[in-house]
């Protein structure tokens, strides 16, 4: 796998694009001089791993035969600095699944554990160092 960065203004203001070719902006915050055109860094992680997770779950979800009308994935990371440098990584983070649908709560929690524990990429490349949890509410269709 390989990304590009294209540098877009004499700031910090980057147009990041993988192998589907869609692009993505990232820029830096106000206070050190981006213009907020785009998602942080820190924040990509965080959407990363929401990203991956939530795609296993609803392939899980259908493989399970559960109608999913709608999947809202809010993650939450808490960062610490290290002594001695400027590195704030995450240590702790939550992910909540918000779904509606007609799912059962057996099959949703084990959609869940799956894709954390089996099948997301993006949580073995974070969970050596944070702590990921995760939470769910299922909101029932009629």
């Amino acid at each position: 796998m390989q990304v590009e960065l294209v540098r877009v203004d004499d700031a910090f203001h980057f147009e990041a694009s993988g192998m589907s070719g869609v692009p993505v902006h990232i820029d830096a915050a106000e206070n050190i001089g981006g213009t907020n055109s785009g998602a942080r860094p820190m924040e990509l992680l965080l959407m990363g791993l929401g990203g991956c997770t939530a795609i296993d779950v609803i392939l899980i979800l259908k493989k399970q035969r559960q109608r999913i009308d709608d999947l809202k994935i809010s993650v939450s990371g808490e960062r610490v600095k290290i002594e001695g440098t400027e590195m704030t990584p995450f240590r702790s983070i939550n992910i909540h699944f918000a779904m509606k649908g007609n799912i059962t709560e057996a099959k949703a929690q084990k959609a869940i554990e799956l894709s954390m524990e089996k099948y997301c990429s993006a949580t073995a490349q974070l969970s050596p160092s944070a702590t990921i949890t995760h939470t769910y509410s299922i909101d029932f269709a009629e």
